[in-house]
């Protein structure tokens, strides 16, 4: 019976990783999907430019792309290890130095993407409750700090996951 409860945990954490990874992979449609947007915007108000017209409202859009492009990405980021990391007194360490080391790191990151994630979340129901929009458009924003607190969540899971099973990949490239 203990065998069979064992599993039935392992089974679970792992739909729950695999579920973070779906997320992950969602997210990262969206960072793409928000980056060619900003293309299409960019390059068509440059175009219509020519004609004397322009893209209404194409300086917000970027900026909510912008936002949401970056944050998307940083989950995928933070589960391939694509961070700038200068590891030159990192390799000077013995082994169980850099265990140390690395485990303060990311507990260190986990509050800091915590309370990003929180203070996004609260940013957005500030805008909400003032009704806040867009200079041009006039559309709503507080689903974007929301968006982005959502990525921020995502990356400590992703950061979680790192410190709970270090050496493993949770995103295979």
């Amino acid at each position: 019976m203990q065998d069979d409860s064992h599993r039935k945990d392992s089974g679970s954490l792992n739909l729950f990783w695999s579920t973070v990874v779906v997320l992950i992979r969602l997210m990262t449609v969206v960072s793409c999907s928000a980056v060619v947007c900003m293309i299409f915007i960019t390059c068509g108000d440059i175009v219509l430019r020519l004609c004397r017209i322009s893209v209404n409202g194409a300086y917000d859009i970027i900026k909510i792309c912008g936002a949401i492009s970056v944050a998307c990405a940083v989950p995928l980021t933070t589960a391939m290890k694509g961070h700038v990391a200068i590891e030159y007194f990192f390799h000077k360490l013995n082994r169980r130095g850099r265990i140390i080391v690395d485990s303060i790191m990311r507990l260190c990151m986990m509050v800091g993407f915590s309370i990003a994630a929180w203070a996004c979340y609260s940013y957005g129901a500030a805008f909400l409750k003032n009704r806040e929009v867009t200079d041009t458009i006039e559309m709503p924003v507080f689903w974007v700090p929301w968006m982005m607190a959502f990525a921020f969540a995502v990356t400590v899971l992703v950061i979680l996951f790192h410190l709970i099973f270090p050496g493993r990949e949770l995103v295979r490239q």
